[in-house]
């Protein structure tokens, strides 16, 4: 069994005290005990909802090779046959796991936050330094408080690049988590109107998103959207936090990793950019001008963490959208197929205007509509009104024969939509999913976009289940340049 810590190592890290023979190592860290593999330390951290002391004996019976546990917490136990580290707090314990693997590490790291396409980017970042070298990244949306220092906890020693998600929805939280990371490059992709209702406005989202540059290690980089509007105000911050090596991406003529060309087809994307001040022609295995803009990103990140460039762009080829995040299917009616892209997971204003962009590029026959799915854009506060009333231009674009809206927020675009438009509301989400499935029909493309808690993954899955996806390709879709 290859050990990712020694059973000491955890002790001396977290300044624990062991109970009963711990093992000589352990092969992972765990905080969750359903999906906890044989032989791996569990972490009972208390979260909002739920505390991790509560399912130690379910842990220990799934095969947890050790627990950490709080001491408070201990009498509670009993008497369980299995080791333990007591900590004073299981989160801080991880927390001081997370800098010792800081500290052992020879790893590049790269930070990643913005409004629009962290987890994307992370993604494909991964798939573009994998033929370079050995990568940790966070799995799925791993980005918060407890989700960073348990993705440093896991960085095996060997690991040569890092990449890290980092999010937010206050003022203040990036802050202490990059300063864990302490990256060697740190991305910001796009400040856009996301939790806005956090926020009086862009520019204070846009603070709150520099914090990222607070942990950059000396000599290390900002990297930043050069086509953002408060590019100036990123680069301040990045100053201000003592970046000394700040370069930007996009299409503006001073970006550095530079956009020349692009056209888009229905599942992937043709590029020429320019890298290092050296040309190259990439073709991204999914649609849509803003993979482009993350492409850059990525590129950008592995030029600057020393890797290669060339293998990179070959390993993007191959890069698929996941479920939730611009997932392209072709689903089999029975009279025909149709084409359904999931856009289930996340939602604000620039991300909806970006997916209506992606319906619009999707060429279908004379018979075929496009269908958009939308729900609600949670965290807009004040502005939610406007701001989904707004959608109607990128609507009519799209141009989109068919709209369904769910959400109470929703119903201000309802009454905003252009004329010509078939429209179905329901305040309840879960109302639209019959109307959905039985509307579909053949030669249909069909978008569903919402933020994660508005369900909408529910009419991803009800569409999938009636229509299952088949292995063909979609038809070709129309270019875009």
């Amino acid at each position: 069994m290859t050990h990712l810590w020694t059973g000491d190592a955890l002790v001396s890290a977290m300044g624990g005290r062991p109970v009963g023979n711990l093992p000589k190592g352990v092969p992972g860290i765990s905080i969750d005990s359903r999906s906890l593999a044989k032989g791996e330390a569990f972490f009972a951290i208390r979260g909002d909802k739920l505390d991790g002391h509560d399912f130690a004996t379910a842990a220990m019976a799934n095969g947890a090779g050790l627990l950490v546990v709080a001491e408070a917490k201990l009498p509670a136990l009993g008497r369980l046959k299995v080791p333990m580290i007591v900590v004073d707090d299981v989160l801080k314990a991880l927390e001081r796991l997370g800098v010792a693997a800081r500290k052992r590490s020879k790893a590049k790291f790269i930070a990643i936050t913005g409004s629009v396409g962290k987890t994307t980017t992370k993604e494909m970042l991964r798939a573009a330094l994998e033929p370079s070298g050995k990568v940790h990244a966070s799995v799925r949306s791993f980005n918060n408080h407890w989700g960073v220092p348990l993705t440093l906890a896991r960085m095996p020693v060997d690991a040569d690049f890092g990449v890290f998600e980092i999010g937010m929805n206050h003022s203040g939280e990036i802050r202490p988590l990059v300063k864990l990371v302490k990256p060697h490059v740190s991305i910001i992709t796009l400040i856009a109107a996301a939790h806005l209702g956090n926020f009086n406005n862009l520019g204070e989202i846009a603070d709150a998103k520099a914090e990222i540059f607070e942990g950059v290690v000396r000599g290390g980089y900002a990297l930043i959207n050069r086509d953002d509007g408060h590019w100036k105000r990123l680069e301040k911050a990045a100053i201000a936090a003592g970046v000394q090596n700040i370069r930007g991406f996009g299409e503006h003529r001073q970006a550095m990793y530079k956009l020349i060309d692009f056209e888009g087809g229905p599942d992937n994307s043709h590029l020429r950019v320019k890298i290092g001040g050296k040309s190259h022609e990439a073709i991204i295995g999914a649609p849509g001008r803003h993979i482009a803009q993350n492409a850059l990103a990525v590129l950008g990140a592995v030029h600057l963490a020393g890797a290669d460039v060339d293998k990179a762009i070959t390993a993007l080829a191959n890069f698929k959208a996941e479920a939730g995040r611009g997932k392209r299917m072709v689903l089999k009616h029975p009279k025909g197929e149709m084409i359904l892209i999931d856009e289930s997971y996340n939602a604000n204003p620039a991300s909806m205007t970006a997916a209506l962009r992606l319906l619009a590029s999707v060429e279908i026959p004379a018979r075929g509509r496009r269908i958009a799915v939308l729900g609600d854009m949670l965290e807009l506060g004040e502005h939610s009104a406007e701001l989904h009333a707004g959608l109607a231009p990128a609507i009519a674009e799209a141009e989109a024969r068919q709209v369904f809206l769910g959400g109470t927020e929703m119903e201000a675009l309802s009454k905003n939509l252009p004329p010509g438009i078939k429209a179905e509301y329901r305040a309840k989400p879960a109302e639209l999913c019959d109307l959905v499935v039985e509307a579909a029909r053949p030669g249909d493309a069909i978008m569903v976009k919402s933020s994660n808690g508005i369900g909408f993954s529910k009419i991803v899955d009800a569409l999938v289940k009636r229509y299952p996806p088949v292995e063909a390709a979609a038809s070709p879709g129309r270019k875009d340049r």
